[in-house]
């Protein structure tokens, strides 16, 4: 099988340097090719533009995977990519794809906040900080806990113009209703600060998952947004799929979750800050109005 990146040459340009992009980011061309079918083209005219010849075909199912029976799915955000230009609508701007994986479904983006967005939220969180919560599932509360070390606070929806428009930016990126969010989060983790690999979605097997669940239901997606060059250390992984993502200020990973399992291949962790300081907003989505 030929797995080098040779198109055919009636693939548009814009079509070509997106997948240049993905194969120099070690993507999987099954993957690549299931992309652009989501994104409208037909399998044939997908399969034509990436070369791929008759014997490469039977390899690349653009099918989804059945999920498996025993676990309920679930609808997710799911950002509609606009190929030609390798860009996602987030209504008052377009923000870069810099990769995107079908397993899981994640999308790393470039510029979603500006230089000034950034600096504007770490300015108006730090005053507020304290040591960071996690979700206590056997209660349904919060609870201090060892694995994460970070300082932390969030803010009230629409609290600022400036959270009311990165809100609805959101919300259209990934076409999922505002109310569905939960309130957006900065954390800030100092040298040494980690956060130990984890899922985001609440454990269904848990006592104090019921109690959860009645503010909106299950998580379904998370958004984290990089607010600081961190100078060494701090990048977000996911050590099933081998993925590393360091720190760029106003850039994003998204990555989302049909069902509350670990086959949803996104255990993530942040490593821990090694010099200067690591600023994240973190945007968890929920199922259904969060209250």
């Amino acid at each position: 099988m030929n797995h080098n990146p040779v198109f055919d040459p009636s693939t548009p340009p814009d079509v070509q340097a997106w997948l240049i992009s993905q194969t120099a980011a070690g993507c999987d061309r099954g993957e690549m090719l299931k992309a652009l079918c989501q994104a409208g083209w037909e399998p044939a005219q997908a399969s034509l533009m990436m070369g791929l010849d008759s014997a490469d075909n039977p390899a690349f199912d653009v099918a989804d995977a059945a999920p498996h029976p025993a676990i309920k799915q679930s609808p997710v955000p799911q950002p509609q990519l606009i190929l030609e230009n390798v860009r996602v609508d987030g209504g008052d701007r377009q923000v870069r794809v810099l990769q995107m994986r079908t397993a899981p479904d994640l999308m790393e983006f470039e510029g979603l906040l500006s230089q000034a967005e950034c600096e504007a939220l770490i300015q108006a969180a730090q005053p507020r900080l304290s040591r960071s919560l996690t979700v206590d599932v056997k209660t349904g509360g919060h609870e201090v806990h060892p694995a994460r070390s970070s300082q932390g606070m969030f803010f009230e929806r629409a609290e600022t113009p400036l959270i009311a428009a990165i809100e609805t930016r959101i919300a259209k990126l990934l076409q999922w209703p505002e109310a569905y969010g939960e309130n957006l989060q900065i954390l800030r983790y100092s040298p040494g600060a980690q956060y130990l690999p984890h899922y985001d979605y609440f454990a269904p097997d848990q006592p104090g998952t019921a109690e959860i669940l009645k503010r909106g239901g299950q998580r379904v997606a998370t958004l984290i947004i990089y607010l600081f060059d961190t100078e060494e250390g701090g990048a977000t992984v996911f050590p099933d799929i081998d993925l590393s993502i360091a720190p760029k200020r106003g850039n994003a990973v998204f990555f989302s979750y049909a069902s509350p399992d670990a086959s949803t291949l996104t255990l993530h962790g942040g490593e821990p800050v090694t010099a200067g300081e690591k600023w994240i907003a973190t945007k968890w989505l929920r199922q259904s109005v969060f209250e």
